[in-house]
């Protein structure tokens, strides 16, 4: 088929998606938008590579990003701080709320001044911060599930699709080639494999809450139609997960996946202890298989070598190198200057840029200090998610899914990282459970608990309209 041809084919399904999933009564913010338009950017490519042009003769675009792309994040993120602002005691409860969450990114622009390249780590934590304004504007929208189920749309009916297109229509767009062994990566309207997958992932799980709530009420208005969208983005996910060969991504949706659907048992349901004791079960066995590979055979199925294909030489080497056990290189300060200069000739030329581990990753730009704090909002988000499904499981069950998958996800790849797509869905499953659970979260930590561990669920399992529809995250500041 002649690719334009395609083109035309392909933008009339993405038009039918949105119509089929067009819904008058969901009632959400335009301002919902500005991180739609966030999360294509960090999803796909900036816009400097879309358009094709050249940075600036002279300039360090490792160290000094391109000028077109970095005015339209300030723009968006100036955006995004007005339409804070307006809502003003929501943002400002949500952030009193989170606290662990903001006494990172505070720790964060500490570090800029220890750091190597104080002018470089101070811009990359402005940017940073835009990933925390477009989560606050979700979790701030006056229905925020809906607004959740439209980002899912928006984002994933544009993105999953266009990617088909690329790497079957336009394969110098949407293929790469392996530099050592030369085989073909699928990488669709991204810049890596990886970047695909995880894009992919984090979506695929939304479109799957969306489903399943879905299937849940059966007197949903237009609930075959909408059934038809979302499995239509599903399944597409689903493809390109296979498709971008990313083992990180498959394991992480699949282990998503399963504790959405699991936490929907009856049993489970009513039983914190059940949903702890599952929790537990899928990280040991997922950290198990993607970290320490179970042996070759559980790292060969997962489409890797048991090395982790050639991770474990990575982390051995840059480790050492962190310049500052306790307090790390500084924000986003480690892969720059002549350290990366160091480590790409050590490595014959391969243009590494991140540890493949977010874990290593915050250590080696934040040190023992950082990964202290990151442990906090992992701890303190899983918390807050458990007790967010008992007040609504329907929405906790996603919450959880989320956290669990990016605490697993991170053994292998740089999940913590800001513009990544899994950071900004952590910080967005954290904002949200706190928010559901607000009326708990200013407790003191023993009170959450002891009532986590002790009060059986007092609300019924939502309907489907509740959660897509006319629902929001209850006790929303």
């Amino acid at each position: 088929m002649n690719p334009w041809v395609a083109t035309f084919i392909y933008a009339c399904g993405i038009a039918g998606l949105f119509f089929l999933d067009r819904d008058k009564t969901l009632r959400t913010s335009k301002a919902l938008w500005i991180p739609v338009l966030w999360l294509l950017i960090i999803g796909s490519r900036g816009p400097t590579v879309w358009l094709g042009l050249s940075p600036p003769a002279g300039s360090d675009v490792q160290m000094d990003g391109t000028p077109l792309d970095r005015i339209i994040f300030l723009a968006l993120q100036a955006a995004g701080v007005i339409v804070l602002v307006q809502r003003g005691r929501k943002a400002i409860a949500a952030l009193r709320a989170n606290w662990p969450i903001v006494l990172f990114f505070a720790f964060g622009l500490m570090s800029v001044f220890w750091s190597d390249f104080p002018d470089v780590s101070a811009k990359r934590w402005i940017k940073a911060i835009g990933d925390v304004v477009m989560v606050l504007i979700i979790v701030t929208d006056p229905n925020p599930a809906g607004a959740f189920k439209r980002i899912i749309s928006r984002v994933g009916f544009i993105l999953l699709p266009a990617s088909v297109l690329l790497i079957k229509y336009f394969p110098d767009l949407g293929r790469r080639y392996d530099p050592w062994v030369g085989t073909t990566m699928y990488v669709g309207v991204t810049t890596s494999k990886n970047l695909l997958g995880v894009i992919v992932f984090v979506l695929s799980v939304g479109a799957l809450w969306c489903v399943l709530t879905l299937l849940q009420d059966k007197g949903y208005p237009g609930r075959s139609r909408h059934l038809v969208a979302q499995g239509t983005l599903l399944g597409i996910g689903l493809v390109l997960l296979v498709m971008s060969n990313s083992a990180t991504s498959r394991a992480s949706f699949a282990m998503a996946a399963f504790l959405m659907v699991a936490t929907r048992i009856p049993f489970i349901r009513r039983r914190p202890g059940a949903v702890h004791t599952l929790v537990f079960v899928i990280m040991i066995i997922g950290g198990s298989a993607m970290l320490l590979g179970g042996g070759s055979g559980v790292a060969h199925a997962l489409g890797r070598n048991g090395d982790l294909t050639g991770r474990t030489e990575i982390w051995q080497e840059i480790i050492p190198m962190a310049p500052n056990a306790i307090l790390g290189a500084g924000f986003e300060s480690f892969w720059l200057g002549p350290r990366l200069a160091q480590i790409w000739a050590a490595n014959a030329g391969n243009p590494l840029n991140e540890a493949h581990n977010g874990y290593i990753e915050i250590y080696l730009n934040l040190g023992w200090a950082g990964l202290i704090l990151m442990a906090l909002i992992l701890v303190t988000g899983y918390r807050r998610a458990a007790l967010a499904f008992r007040r609504d499981p329907t929405i906790g069950g996603m919450l959880l899914a989320y956290v669990g998958a990016a605490t697993i996800y991170s053994l292998t790849e740089a999940g913590f990282r800001m513009l990544n797509p899994m950071w900004v869905f952590l910080l967005f499953a954290i904002f949200a459970a706190s928010s559901l659970v607000s009326g708990v979260i200013t407790a003191d930590t023993k009170a959450e608990a002891s009532e986590l561990l002790s009060v059986r669920p007092r609300v019924a399992l939502p309907t489907a309209r509740n959660a897509l529809n006319v629902g929001s995250f209850r006790g929303n500041p």
